[in-house]
This record gives structure tokens, C-alpha cells and sequence, in this order.
């Protein structure tokens, strides 16, 4: 605030904002600055507009690994030394009378065959009917034999053969026999152009067969459905945006002045914001697809309170221009307070070190700026072109209001210490169901249950050893140290006997593991010889026999160029993120029980770790994040009001709707996972709004001399109604989300909508009962 020339009279921002914008400038200069400035804003909306199709769609989930982290670091060096963990499809090909029938597997190998010829950007096509044993024979020589030989089918024979290799079930044939699975490798690190033709070209060619069900999981067919969702979701919201804005400024204004002036600020806010994203190239990801409902609440609540202020002024018998200014004048400081602690919400997201967080805070936060700013700009431009709207009063209406909200003050000043204790009961409730809260992620729970590809890869998961990728990295204490030592790998084989047999891994690719398979093929295939050799100089043909498979490819996917790192590669059941982290400490502890006697050092990795990793970070930077956020917020209105205690009044009522979501999701099974966590953020930074509107009147009635319960009663009347309007505005754009098709982004809607309520009943009842204890009139 500002001291003017005289001792008694405060002059505020919004005050001076009004002198140099409007006394200033005077009525007839400002239709023409109007006449300009809204020719200027429509050219820039266009000129934005024009770069929304521009909008690119990004699904890379490897964005969402926290930023400068050691882990994340360890893991791009690891894939640099052997290939991704994650650049394959599964596909499961089903029938419920049994595999073993040969012209069955006959359109399984002609599909293979296809695949891996006309299917652009596959490297290889591996499945039970193509891949063979290996047999050493003592002398040095070696011969192969298909597993299953279409040549000469026996399929008793070798069906036989195959329920005799573990390493064959739950891998490429399931365990009840009704289903067979390829494995299709495409290019590491492939685009979304690339990854489109090679899942347009696998449906293709897959609908020429008589198969019964193909199901299909990896990464590249979720980036396609992902991305296929977020571009259909985000014209839906626009589409739901638009009819809701409709619907409600009719229902506040019921004018086609009241539909069309507001409309044009709200979608120029939306056309800056989306066309900006557009011109610098910033793609659109999963979080942002929200965007259009969070710039429709915030648009709108802006626009309502400036709109119904002006009305209002109108409504006295003020000119336009008066009208304007008083508007302005009023409403003006507020509204800049409430938009600049929304901005900080969102901005506080930067904290979070995971890049698409980040961006969705700043782009957000960016946008509430663009908003509050094309609001007090467009809007008295549009004010002073336009005519004033025909209906401006309703006495019925307004002695509705009236009625309910004196009725409601009388209630609150007649029982305090009843507010206080009912909310005290309500805050340990609250805090009970916190302590529940579990921090839970699966692969697929942004998915709802109905949807396609949660059943496909829910099939998988449950046939084919689990879709959840698993990396262990060993690694030679001494570099001079022989990798090829028995003893070493006996004792590597000691851990992954306990992977599998205890954690419940499903191993796909270990040195190992490829030791024993040739072991049992040097040995004609007894399955009791599924183990390392006796001796160095069995183990030396079987080294031979390794280096030279498949071109060489097949050692080096599991042993660096050094020699002394392995790589120890499976999949897990889809626990969750709980139960992985209870088995990873069971695991470390057995490690580190070996360790001094082991000539190893072990370590997890890969992008479930890192995912895992995630989450437990996103807890922690996100409290750091809503921390900085309260303490800005304390800090504005420490310096507005100048006021300790008026700092804990207006943070108090704003920290409780925190306590109590956080409850709700505890006592209702709700999980802390990404996209639930960012709701507290987001929720404080919009919910502080009707705290700075009501504050902010009966600050602006304390200064016309009035008592400290007059002030409250005529900031409490005045402001009310305009309150309970934004916020149902604002759980009405929320509630758009629970459309979606992400279980993220549907309870981020429902939970930010009973949070504003929460926040809204508290600032109608416990806001005004702290003013009328502990504010101290100076």
C-alpha cells in the first residue's frame, strides 16, 4: 500500500491502477484507446489461433524420470552399454481348444514370417515356432533342432520337449496351452511416426488370420493409444468448455451481451495459451491435457467477479464509464492477489524435478497471468464499445441471496466456539485418514478396467510372467577378475536362483541362464541338466558356443565390452509399486548379507525402478513445492496486512481443505501416485481465491471507518454470493474431467472439486469466526 499527500487516506494499487488508467485518461480518449486495443488483442488472438494446429502430442514416458538424478544417470549409461528394456511388443495369439494343432501353428509361423518381412523397422520376430535347441557335441561340433518341426510335425513329441524347458513356459507358450506369444524387437528408441506403422502394420497383417484373439502390449502400442486419447480428450474438453460457459454466463447474465463479451476474453485466454505452445514447439503431454478446463475456471472466475461488480455499478444509475471505474477500482487488487496465488500454486510445480510437472506448472501458470491480464484489459474496452445489457437487476434474486447469506452471518456470530470445535473434531478426523494414505503406481491404472488395452496387457501380465520389466546389473569387484570362472557364476547363480524362486522373477536374459540352456542341449536335451557344467572346461565349449550365437548378439545383450559387468533381464507380475519396494528390500538385504564373501556388486535399474523411484521423490518435492506456496502466500498478506495474525486467519481456513481431501482419499482407498499428488498444490493455489476476495472487502470497508463486525457483515454480504457462484463455476469446469479416459487426470477432477467445496464452506464459516476472535482492529 501507499501513503497519498493526506495523513488519513490510504491509497491502494487498485486505487492508483484507476487514477492513471481512467480519471487520467477521461471517457472519450479512452474509446479511443479501446476502439485500438481491442483491433489489437483480436489480431494477436487470431495470430495465435493460427498456430494451435501446430500442437504436437508427446508420450514419452521416460520424461516423467526424475531430473539430475544419480539412478536415472546410472540407467541411460546402462542402456548405452546393452539395448532398452523396453523396445518390444508381446503378442498373444489364443486358442481356447489348445496350441498344439498344426495348422495353428502352421498361421502362426506364415504370421511371423510376415511380420518380420513386410513390417517396417523390426529387427526380429522370435516365437515357439521358429526358435531351436542348441546341441554341442564334445568335439567342438554342434547342431540345432526346432523346438517344434513343421516339416515333420509330431506334436505330442514336441510339446513334450517344450513343457520340459522351463525357460519356454510363461515366455512364448502359456501354462494351460491356450495361447502362444511372439516377441517382436523394433528399433530402439523409436519415434511416434515409426511406431504407427509398426502396430498399423502387426493389426494388418493379424486381421488376415483366423486367429480366435490377438492381444498386444508394449510401449509403442500405448504411445499410439495414449496420444490417439489425449488429442480426442482435449477437443472434448474444449467442446464441454465452451457448452458450460454458455450455459452458466446465460444463467448469471441472461443476455446475449452477457454470453458473447465474456466468451470472447475467456477463448482468447485459451487461443494465447494453446497457440503459444504451438509457436514454441512445446508438446502437449498427458498432464497438460487438462489445460482447457483449468483456463475455463480460471477465465471465468475472473470474468464473474469483474462482470458482476460492473453490473452492479451499473445498477446504482453510474455511467459506463463510472461504472468501469469502480469496477476496477474494487475488484481490480483483489483479483490480481487471488490470480497471482493460483500462478503460484501452479509455478510452485517447477520443484518437482520431473519434466512434464514442470511444464504443466509453468504452462499453467503462464496462462492464469495471460487470463487475469486480457480480463482487465478486454474487458473494459468491451464495456465501453458495447452497449449496457438490458437486464442488470432482479430484486427477487437478490433478496434471495440476501436473505440466506444474513441469515447464515447471524448463525456464525451466535456460535463461534461451536465452528471451532466442529471443524477441531473434523481436522483429527482428517488427519486419521491421512495416516491410511497408501503411495501406490501400477504400469496400467491410468487406464479404466473397460478399456482394450488394460485387458490386453492384464492378460499378458497374467500368462507370460509379467508385463513389468526387471533389471539387475552385476558387476566384478576385481577388474581382474575372470568373468568365465565357475565360482563366479555359481555364485551369481546362487542370487538368480533366489530371483526366481523368492522375488518371483521371470528370467528372460542372463549369462546364466544361456550357460544352462546349452548345458542341457550338450547334454541331448536332458532337462535335468538345466545347470552350469561341472567344470571350467565344460564351461569354456559352452563360452565358445554363447560368443558366437546369433552373430555375436546374443553375448553381448548380456555382457559389456569390457567384460566385466552382466546384465540380468525378466519381468515381474504388475504388484505395484508397495509390493515391489518390499521385495526390493528383501532382495538388497539378501544381497547384502552375500556381499562380503560374493565377488559381485549388484544393483536394481530400469524404467519400472525409476518409475518406482518417482513416485517415492514426487512425495517429497511436492510437500517442498506446497510449503514455498504457503510461505508466498503468508508473505503477501503479511504485507498487505501488515498482521500476524491476520496471516494464520487466512492461511488456516486454506490448509484445512488440504487435511481433509487428503483424508477422504486415506478412509476411501484413494492412492498417492503423480497424478493425485499435484492436486494439494493445485488446490491451494486456487482455493486461497475467496479467502483474498473476502478479506479484501473487509479490508476496503475497515478503511471507510466501519467496526470491525459491520466490516465482516458487509464484506461477508457483498462477497458471498459472489463466492458460492465462482466456486460452483469452478467444480463445474473440474468436473469435466471426470469424462476422461485416465483415472489420473478423472481424479484429479473429483478430488479439486470437493476440495473447493471444502475450502468454500470453510471461508463462509471459519473464516469470519477467526476474524471475530482474533483479529485485533489497529
Amino acid at each position: 500500500m501507499f501513503q497519498s499527500h493526506t495523513k488519513d487516506t490510504i491509497l491502494t494499487f487498485d486505487d492508483l491502477y484507476n487514477e492513471c488508467m481512467f480519471k487520467r485518461v477521461g471517457e472519450k480518449k479512452f474509446k479511443k484507446i479501446a476502439f485500438w486495443g481491442t483491433g489489437f488483442i483480436l489480431l494477436l488472438t487470431v495470430f495465435f489461433a493460427a498456430f494451435i494446429p501446430s500442437i504436437k502430442f508427446d508420450y514419452d514416458f521416460e520424461k516423467f524420470f526424475p531430473i539430475d538424478d544419480e539412478e536415472t544417470a546410472y540407467f541411460f549409461e546402462h542402456r548405452e552399454k546393452f539395448e532398452s528394456d523396453n523396445d518390444f511388443l508381446l503378442i498373444a495369439i489364443e486358442r481356447n481348444e489348445g496350441v498344439f494343432n498344426e495348422s495353428f501353428l502352421r498361421d502362426v509361423e506364415t504370421f511371423r514370417k510376415e511380420l518380420m518381412d513386410s513390417v517396417p523397422h523390426v529387427e526380429l520376430v522370435q516365437g515357439v515356432t521358429n526358435i531351436e535347441e542348441q546341441f554341442i557335441f564334445p568335439g567342438g561340433g554342434s547342431s540345432r533342432r526346432p523346438y517344434i518341426d513343421l516339416s515333420s510335425p509330431d506334436l505330442k513329441r514336441d510339446s513334450i520337449r517344450i513343457y520340459r524347458s522351463e525357460e519356454l513356459i510363461n515366455v512364448f507358450v502359456a501354462e494351460d496351452a491356450k495361447s502362444l506369444c511372439l516377441f517382436l524387437k523394433h528399433e530402439d528408441y523409436i519415434s511416434k511416426k515409426k511406431s504407427d506403422k509398426v502396430i498399423d502394420g502387426v493389426k494388418r497383417i493379424s486381421e488376415k488370420y483366423p486367429f480366435e484373439k490377438v492381444r498386444v502390449a508394449g510401449r509403442v502400442i500405448g504411445q499410439k493409444y495414449y496420444i490417439t486419447k489425449m488429442v480426442y480428450e482435449l477437443v472434448l474438453f474444449v467442446g464441454l468448455s465452451a457448452f458450460l460457459i454458455i450455459i452458466f454466463l446465460l444463467v448469471a447474465f441472461r443476455s446475449g451481451w452477457g454470453i458473447l463479451i465474456p466468451q470472447f476474453v475467456i477463448f482468447a485466454s485459451l487461443a494465447w495459451v494453446l497457440g503459444s505452445m504451438g509457436l514454441f514447439d512445446q508438446p502437449m503431454n498427458i498432464v497438460l491435457i487438462t489445460l482447457p478446463s483449468i483456463m475455463f475456471v480460471v477465465g471465468m472466475s475472473d470474468v464473474i467477479h469483474l462482470v458482476s461488480r460492473y453490473l452492479d455499478a451499473l445498477r446504482t444509475g453510474l455511467s459506463k464509464f463510472d461504472a468501469i471505474t469502480v469496477a476496477v477500482r474494487e475488484i481490480g487488487f483483489a483479483t490480481f492477489l487471488t490470480s497471482l496465488t493460483t500462478a503460484i500454486g501452479f509455478f510452485s510445480l517447477y520443484f518437482v524435478k520431473v519434466q512434464p510437472i514442470q511444464i504443466f506448472g509453468i504452462v499453467v501458470g503462464i496462462g492464469v497471468i495471460i487470463a487475469f491480464v486480457l480480463t482487465f484489459v478486454s474487458l473494459p474496452f468491451l464495456f465501453i464499445l458495447f452497449p449496457s445489457p438490458k437486464y442488470i437487476y432482479n430484486s427477487k434474486e437478490s433478496s434471495f441471496w440476501s436473505n440466506k447469506l444474513r441469515a447464515w452471518f447471524q448463525w456464525i456470530i451466535r456460535s463461534p466456539w461451536k465452528i471451532i470445535l466442529a471443524y477441531s473434531l473434523l481436522a483429527i478426523i482428517s488427519v486419521m485418514g491421512t495416516l491410511r494414505i497408501r503411495t501406490n503406481n501400477f504400469l496400467m491404472d491410468d487406464l479404466r478396467s473397460s478399456e482394450p488395452l488394460k485387458k490386453d496387457f492384464n492378460y499378458l501380465d497374467a500368462h507370460y510372467g509379467g508385463v513389468r520389466p526387471f533389471e539387475l546389473v552385476a558387476e566384478l569387484k576385481d577388474t581382474n577378475d575372470n568373468l568365465w570362472s565357475l565360482d563366479n557364476l555359481n555364485e551369481l547363480e546362487v542370487v538368480e536362483q533366489y530371483l526366481t524362486d523368492t522375488y518371483g522373477v521371470t528370467i528372460k536374459s542372463s549369462l546364466v541362464h544361456f550357460a544352462k540352456v546349452i548345458n542341457r542341449s550338450s547334454n541331448a536335451g536332458n532337462p535335468d541338466k538345466f545347470e552350469l557344467p561341472e567344470s571350467n572346461s565344460k564351461m569354456r565349449a559352452i563360452k565358445r558356443g554363447i560368443r558366437i550365437a546369433n552373430g555375436g548378439k546374443l553375448y553381448s545383450s548380456v555382457v559389456d565390452s569390457s567384460g566385466l559387468v552382466l546384465r540380468v533381464s525378466g519381468t515381474i507380475p504388475d504388484w505395484g509399486n508397495e509390493e515391489v519396494t518390499r521385495r526390493n528390500k528383501k532382495l538388497e538385504k539378501f544381497l547384502d548379507g552375500r556381499d562380503s564373501m560374493s565377488p559381485w556388486k549388484f544393483k536394481i535399474t530400469g524404467t519400472a525402478h525409476l518409475f518406482d523411484k518417482n513416485l517415492r521423490y514426487m512425495a517429497t518435492s511436492l510437500v517442498q513445492g506446497l510449503l514455498i506456496s504457503v510461505l508466498i502466500v503468508a508473505m503477501i498478506m503479511g504485507f498487505i496486512y501488515r498482521s500476524f495474525s491476520m496471516v494464520l486467519i487466512s492461511i488456516i481456513p486454506n490448509i484445512f481443505p488440504l487435511i481433509a481431501i487428503a483424508g477422504i482419499m486415506g478412509f476411501t482407498g484413494i492412492e498417492l501416485k503423480t497424478s493425485t499428488s499435484i492436486i494439494f498444490t493445485i488446490a491451494f493455489g486456487i482455493a486461497v481465491d475467496d479467502t483474498i476476495h473476502l478479506l479484501g472487502k473487509f479490508k476496503f470497508e475497515l478503511m471507510k471507518g466501519r467496526t470491525k463486525i459491520y466490516a465482516l457483515k458487509r464484506a461477508y454480504l457483498t462477497t458471498g454470493k459472489a463466492m458460492i457462484l465462482t466456486t460452483l463455476i469452478l467444480c463445474s469446469g473440474f468436473l469435466l474431467l471426470v469424462f476422461s479416459s485416465f483415472m489420473g487426470t478423472f481424479h484429479m477432477g473429483l478430488l479439486l472439486c470437493i476440495t473447493l467445496m471444502v475450502a468454500l464452506v470453510a471461508d463462509l464459516t471459519l473464516l469470519p469466526v477467526l476474524i471475530l476472535l482474533f483479529y485485533r482492529k489497529k
